[in-house]
Parts: structure tokens; C-alpha cells; sequence
């Protein structure tokens, strides 16, 4: 996916129209933990602890993996988590 296209993604997950979204005011997920955070507040309990193995499977990490997860991974986890993700052709 390209970095628009993920940004759109989650905006519509996050209860946006897409035919209303404004590209230039969608928040900028992918570089921005905050909006990362209120995101992720949009998942159900079940789906965050999905959204924590993706981070776990992407950074290899052990113990508390979102701790260090970036703003761009934590988008391809939440996009995984809700079924949204798409690989690039």
C-alpha cells in the first residue's frame, strides 16, 4: 500500500466518509504517534492484542513491543489487524 492509500485506510476505519475525506487533513498516521494513538483507541480489546502481535511479528521484539514501534509500523499493524492491508503489486 502506498502511504496515501494507508492514511485513507485509517481515517475510514477511524469513522471517516471517504467520499468527505480531505487528503490534505487527514492526520498524518504514518509519522505521527499521536495520531497513531487515537487510532488504535477505535480497536476493541481483542484487536488490540491482535494489533501487539503484528507489532511483535514486524520488530522482533520480546517484551512490551509496542513500547518501540514507529508511527509507520504501528499503521501497517492497525491496517493488518482490521483486515485493511493490502501488498504493493
Amino acid at each position: 500500500m502506498t502511504q496515501e492509500q494507508q492514511r485513507v485506510a485509517i481515517a475510514e476505519a477511524c469513522g471517516e466518509d471517504s467520499d468527505s475525506i480531505v487528503r490534505e487533513l487527514i492526520p498524518d498516521y504514518l509519522n505521527d504517534l499521536n495520531a497513531m494513538h487515537e487510532a488504535e483507541k477505535t480497536l476493541t480489546y481483542a484487536q488490540g492484542g491482535e494489533m501487539t502481535l503484528w507489532i511483535q511479528r514486524m520488530t522482533c521484539a520480546g517484551y512490551g513491543p509496542q513500547l518501540f514501534a514507529t508511527a509507520s509500523q504501528r499503521a501497517e499493524a492497525f491496517l493488518r489487524t482490521i483486515g485493511k492491508w493490502k501488498e504493493a503489486k
